[in-house]
């Protein structure tokens, strides 16, 4: 295991990272926005191994899986050999998170909850990975296609916004997700943006009374239960939209897209 120096970087946006003493050539990535990152990278032939969540792309097909939200198999991950653990949190239980460290493995956390943030995270993976260039490079055109979207929907009148994450029961989106933050790229309003939490359960009572102007969810059957609502505005005005793309749920540098996306829907309720 190559020698390695770890410490943190404080603030907004909480990054953890070891300083190998060169770059990472065995990867593991314990989360699928981190697979993503380093797919954009072009670094993937460094990856030995993968979280599953869903459909792989076609080039990590064969990837061993070292297991799952909520569960990771340790023993899978030691057999691989990794210089390099690349992890975001929530998708490592505490406990098991704690005997990776206790194993000695570099690990790289990434933590953010705002867009700028992601970019510096672009950068800083593409370090750790070897690719300092390129994570350089993805950072640079991340803000300023950011800039360019900020421009265009903040200066428009703001929508206020519901944005249910699952219907049963009911949870949103606080201050502290990321999403917040590109529903206000968008020039929306988060109408729970007051609560700290990222995923806060809600009541349906406090979102009739908070009259969103749009709902937004990941898919259309999470949505059919408004219609017992017809006062509601977003009910009203049909108003009622699946984003549909992972990637908003996903931070990574496609997630770009995913908020262009969510800013032309939010503009139609303009």
């Amino acid at each position: 295991m190559k020698h390695r120096r770890c410490s943190v970087l404080t603030g907004a946006c909480l990054l953890c990272y070891c300083i190998l003493s060169q770059a990472a050539e065995r990867i593991i990535s314990l989360a699928p926005s981190m697979t993503d990152i380093v797919l954009e990278l072009g670094a993937e032939a460094r990856l030995m191994g993968v979280l599953d969540a869903g459909e792989r792309p076609a080039s990590l097909a064969s990837l061993p899986s070292v297991g799952r939200y909520g569960q990771i198999n340790i023993e899978q991950i030691v057999a691989l050999r990794p210089d390099l653990i690349l992890l975001w949190p929530g998708a490592v239980p505490p406990a098991q998170r704690e005997q990776l460290q206790q194993l000695g493995y570099p690990i790289e956390v990434l933590d953010v909850h705002r867009l700028d943030e992601l970019a510096d995270g672009l950068a800083r993976v593409g370090q750790v990975v070897g690719v300092p260039d390129e994570g350089r490079r993805l950072a640079v055109q991340f803000r300023e296609q950011l800039t360019v979207m900020r421009t265009r929907y903040q200066r428009l009148p703001p929508v206020r916004v519901f944005y249910q994450v699952w219907d049963k029961p009911l949870y949103t989106i606080g201050n502290t997700q990321i999403i917040n933050d590109a529903i206000q790229v968008c020039g929306g309003k988060n109408i729970f943006a007051d609560l700290p939490q990222p995923a806060p359960q809600v009541g349906i009572e406090t979102v009739l009374t908070r009259d969103p102007d749009v709902i937004l969810a990941m898919n259309q059957a999470q949505l059919q239960h408004w219609g017992q609502w017809p006062t509601l505005k977003a009910v009203a005005r049909q108003h009622l939209w699946a984003v549909e793309d992972k990637r908003l749920e996903r931070p990574s540098y496609g997630m770009l897209n995913a908020v262009a996306r969510l800013c032309e829907l939010l503009n139609k309720a303009r």
